[in-house]
């Protein structure tokens, strides 16, 4: 169900939310969500940066699934359908841009880094009013939030979703189950179609072939689990990996960082 404009309190019901309508190039917002919390898919009429100081957040688009850990923001653009669902207790930090400020980042959805420098502009933000004074604080830490974000480059965490209803099913099955070792000709039986016509759609309309697909998102459960704690060795069993050495070469080569650096990001949740 569509609920444009609108998101969820803490406490679950919809409200009329400031931000969309403050004249305000940034504005901030700040909720915490307990665990298994889901927005619903639903579209804002501003672009946003999701953040989370802590917990990880999982986040439905049209065409793609993000996970985003305190360590990443995700970009995206006004109007664009999503839903976000809390991966244990979330405290989430985000960013509204008007349309002109978010020119500046640009028109797609994208995952960044979040820099010490950036995290604290974005918590300091979330402290302001919408209707902040033009002329002092708040002016300038939306001018560097801006800066910081547009110069981010975009990060491996987006996972391609099929359009196909077979193939719905089967990633669908797969990130319920990631440790799941059946190939894709057993998928193709479970499906009711060939597997070469399937390989061919999932080609298409995902950009990866199955294998690929498989092995990013076996990587990106484990890094949703290696931020909430998760010793590398259930990761690594998570990706399906029984060698955790090439579990850790695999997941830095997708993501630039060890799974040590994922389980203990440098950016801890200061209450």
């Amino acid at each position: 169900m569509k609920t444009t404009g609108q998101v969820l309190s803490a406490i679950g019901h919809a409200e009329t939310p400031a931000f969309e309508t403050a004249a305000r190039p940034v504005v901030g917002f700040s909720c915490d969500y307990h665990s298994g919390v889901s927005s619903g898919v639903h579209s804002h009429a501003r672009a946003q940066l999701l953040y989370a100081i802590a917990g990880v957040m999982r986040v439905e688009t049209c065409d793609a699934s993000y996970i985003v850990p305190p360590t990443t923001a995700l970009f995206l653009p006004a109007h664009a359908l999503h839903s976000v669902s809390m991966d244990g207790p979330v405290a989430m930090r985000e960013l509204f841009l008007r349309e002109d400020a978010a020119a500046s980042v640009g028109a797609s959805p994208k995952v960044i880094a979040v820099s010490g420098l950036l995290r604290e502009v974005i918590v300091a933000t979330c402290e302001e009013p919408a209707e902040w004074e033009p002329n002092g604080r708040t002016h300038h830490l939306a001018a560097l939030a801006l800066d910081e974000i547009a110069r981010s480059s975009a990060l491996p965490l987006r996972l391609p979703m099929p359009k196909d209803d077979r193939l719905r099913r089967v990633v669908i099955a797969l990130r319920e189950r990631p440790h799941d070792d059946r190939t894709f000709e057993e998928w193709s039986e479970l499906a009711n179609a060939s597997s070469r016509t399937l390989a061919r759609i999932f080609r298409i309309e995902t950009g990866l072939s199955f294998r690929q697909w498989r092995q990013q998102a076996r990587l990106t459960e484990a890094l949703s689990a290696l931020t909430m704690g998760a010793p590398p060795a259930k990761a690594a069993a998570i990706a399906g990996f029984q060698s955790i050495p090439a579990f850790g070469a695999a997941f830095r080569a997708l993501f630039g960082i060890t799974p040590g650096q994922a389980r203990h990001p440098k950016h801890e949740h200061k209450g």
